[in-house]
């Protein structure tokens, strides 16, 4: 079949929750992908940070291969010989003492909110049913019910309530904002390092730093969603070392799985994790030997191959080149290692219009917040590929 079938397809049998462009991979290794009439595009998007470590990266997906033959699934009502070292690795990656596994990012935010909340009544002393977390404007953290409840964008609420209390919003950027919004029934602070969905929007110096400040004054949880800046994105390991904080709660996903199963989990001290009872939560897939296995090896690449350091070299030089591209169009340039936004000015068809355009020309990133494209190669990507991805940058956008 070729593109316009495999498209007619899914128009006539998915539901239309997404609205991709109009191309159609079959194949694809390390930071490109080909379509099904063969047409080679540099991927700029990394499934939102889910292919980090590039797609099908060998040791990967020799893990996986491996994996798969002796064992795929047991659920937690057994042991397996896989999660016990997944969990001592991560544990030991992330400097913190318990993992809860599950498998999405929304996943993942659920299981901290749930922690979070139960450490709230149990540790903290909050009266029943009556904890609050704070959130931050122009957030995103997943599409369930329970965490479009604190989401201000009204695409994401519309038709979908009633909507989850005990959630307060404060605006991203402004710790003295989020202090002035604790009170005795406050049990966690949770946030973006940076946020993606959001625009890739970098909040100012050291607010990352006085944020712990107040939940350590307040006796609030740090909750740090690092499902899309994690695991070397920004430069670092995590979004949070750029300033040396060290979350409650650490939250991910995406890249965790190596691009090829879902994996995220949420990481704490024992005192917040230690909460957790037998029935009080869990997921048939979560800490799965296949992507515990495949995470184990996810982990190693990122620090055995110096991603971090990579994306911190490539992203400079990325972001030194796009800055030099003369044009009207460009408002500003903005981001940390290999996540970076070009925000627009206003236009009819916004940045996708422009996200059609170069892939045309063979890039392929998509728009995110209208105005603002997002370019986030896998962190393998060469140096020359993101050479000529500026070109046609440079091309497109002037």
């Amino acid at each position: 079949m070729n593109t316009p079938e495999h498209i007619s397809l899914v128009d006539s049998y998915s539901a239309h929750n997404y609205a991709p462009l109009p191309v159609v991979i079959a194949k694809a290794q390390g930071a490109w992908v080909e379509d099904v009439e063969g047409k080679k595009y540099l991927d700029m998007l990394s499934s939102y940070s889910a292919l980090n470590f590039g797609h099908r990266h060998p040791r990967i997906m020799k893990t996986l291969g491996e994996q798969a033959e002796r064992l795929t699934l047991t659920s937690r009502a057994f042991h397996n010989d896989r999660f016990g070292p997944f969990a001592k690795e991560i544990t030991e990656l992330c400097g913190m003492d318990m993992v809860l596994p599950m498998n999405t990012g929304a996943e993942g935010v659920e299981t901290a909110v749930k922690a979070a909340r139960k450490w709230g009544y149990k540790v903290k002393g909050v009266a029943p049913d009556q904890a609050e977390i704070i959130c931050m404007s122009n957030n995103f953290h997943g599409r369930t019910v329970t965490v479009v409840s604190f989401s201000d964008d009204p695409q994401f609420r519309e038709g979908f309530g009633p909507f989850t209390p005990g959630f307060k919003i404060v605006v991203y950027g402004d710790a003295y904002a989020l202090e002035r919004a604790v009170n005795e029934n406050t049990v966690g602070a949770l946030l973006e390092p940076i946020q993606g969905e959001g625009g890739i929007v970098v909040p100012p110096e050291g607010y990352l730093k006085r944020v712990r400040e107040v939940c350590t004054r307040h006796n609030v949880l740090f909750m740090a969603d690092e499902i899309q800046t994690g695991l070397g994105r920004t430069g670092r390991i995590f979004a949070c070392d750029h300033e040396e904080v060290k979350p409650d709660l650490l939250i991910l996903g995406k890249a965790l799985g190596g691009g090829v199963m879902p994996v995220s989990a949420v990481l704490g001290p024992r005192e917040v994790m230690g909460v957790f009872t037998p029935g009080d939560h869990g997921s048939t897939f979560g800490g799965n030997p296949l992507g515990c296995e495949v995470a184990r090896t996810a982990m190693k690449v990122l620090v055995e191959e110096k991603l971090p350091q990579r994306a911190a070299e490539l992203g400079a030089n990325l972001m030194e080149r796009l800055r030099t591209i003369d044009s009207t169009k460009i408002k500003e340039i903005r981001g940390k290692g290999l996540l970076i936004g070009i925000e627009l000015h206003p236009e009819p068809g916004g940045a996708h219009r422009y996200a059609e355009l170069l892939k045309e020309e063979g890039l392929l990133c998509k728009e995110t917040v209208q105005h603002v494209l997002r370019l986030a190669p896998p962190l393998v990507v060469e140096e020359k590929d993101l050479d000529w991805a500026v070109e046609k940058l440079r091309r497109v956008l002037t």
